[in-house]
């Protein structure tokens, strides 16, 4: 028996760079077909197929923007890095996304992924939780990858540096999943402080930092640039909430340079989540419609119907809730813009300038 079922990695140059694509699009879309394909090779064509290796391919293979993995290329090249240099730790980070989607999926009872139904709704639980925990051992073989490139010293501040990010997206989630078991109803300030522990750490502040720290940036870049992370990935994190009610393209996947939102529409709702929208809902509605609102939130999903939650969307359209959480994702860009005017001077830069807007921003909100 092999002591390691798992392929192993190899270092080949990058043909693309800041300096070399003509838009962020084209960085995105030439970024993300390599993590695909070097996520793909370190999948094991072997048995059981039918019940794991095939299953861990599943999500990677539908789309997504992939721009986790890069935030870690762009923050590297920004600091003089080599963008070959960061391969290893932009596939870590985004076999950690695809794990994260997986089990968030089923702890959330979800039912859409990236246009399709959830894994768990396709084979099961069971499956679908042993498959996350497979993609979650994936990432410590990437990271440990690097040492070929990176060397033992530096392997290892990256290996600390992603342990802290993927400590503090459990305890992020655990206060998700938490408010909602123990019908908790948290305020503004601490809403903001678990999706900066759940989704900004893990989705750019992190990314961003590892690529720095890469590149061999100093102390004050690396706090620099995390700022800029943190802005974007809060930022993000509102905007996806405000998706969730006003796309209708469930059935589309999303992708490097547009695609649609991948998942059921008023399904934060349907599944009870305390979002910035439903904190300011409650506290804008009148008295007799929030309580009607609350009663909503905390009844089992299979138990909401339709009507009710398409009156929760015309509710937060009306009352001025969408507004106020939009509003919030255009402070948050600003913020990320003006974290990036104390950068280097760099097209990765430049790049970074088009992620905020695409990554905070609805332009049809």
């Amino acid at each position: 028996m092999k002591e390691d079922p798992s392929p192993s990695p190899s270092h080949q140059p990058i043909s693309f760079s800041a300096k070399t694509c003509s838009s962020l699009t084209d960085f995105l879309e030439k970024a993300g077909e390599l993590i695909l394909e070097e996520i793909l090779q370190f999948i094991p064509d072997r048995n059981p197929s039918e019940y794991l290796y095939d299953l861990m391919s599943d999500y990677p293979s539908r789309g997504g923007k992939r721009f986790r993995p890069s935030l870690v290329m762009l923050g590297c090249e920004l600091f003089g890095g080599k963008i070959e240099d960061s391969i290893y730790t932009a596939i870590a980070y985004e076999l950690f996304h695809n794990f994260a989607l997986i089990h968030d999926d089923i702890e959330d009872e979800s039912l859409m992924r990236r246009g399709k139904p959830a894994l768990h709704q396709l084979h099961g639980t069971s499956l679908a939780v042993n498959v996350g925990d497979a993609l979650h051992g994936l990432v410590y073989k990437a990271l440990l990858a690097n040492e070929s490139i990176l060397g033992p010293t530096k392997t290892l501040e990256v290996m600390r540096h992603f342990s802290r990010a993927s400590s503090f997206t459990f305890e992020g989630q655990a206060l998700d999943i938490g408010w909602v078991v123990h019908d908790t109803f948290p305020s503004a300030d601490k809403y903001q402080e678990m999706i900066f522990r759940k989704t900004a750490w893990y989705s750019s502040k992190g990314p961003c930092e590892s690529g720095a720290i890469i590149a061999g940036a100093d102390k004050e870049s690396i706090t620099n640039i995390g700022r800029f992370g943190e802005a974007i990935g809060i930022g993000f994190q509102a905007r996806d909430d405000v998706l969730n009610l006003i796309t209708e393209s469930e059935n589309e996947a999303p992708s490097a340079g547009s695609g649609g939102y991948g998942k059921e529409r008023g399904g934060d709702i349907a599944e009870g989540k305390r979002t910035l929208i439903i904190i300011e809902m409650l506290d804008r509605l009148k008295k007799k419609d929030a309580k009607r609102l609350h009663k909503i939130l905390l009844k089992p999903r299979e138990n909401n119907t339709d009507e009710e939650i398409e009156w929760c969307i015309e509710q937060a359209h009306e009352c001025g809730a969408l507004d106020a959480v939009i509003k919030f994702c255009k402070k948050q860009a600003i913020a990320a813009q003006k974290s990036l005017n104390s950068l280097p001077d760099h097209p990765a830069r430049q790049l970074l300038h088009g992620l905020v807007d695409y990554l905070t921003i609805d332009r049809n909100a």
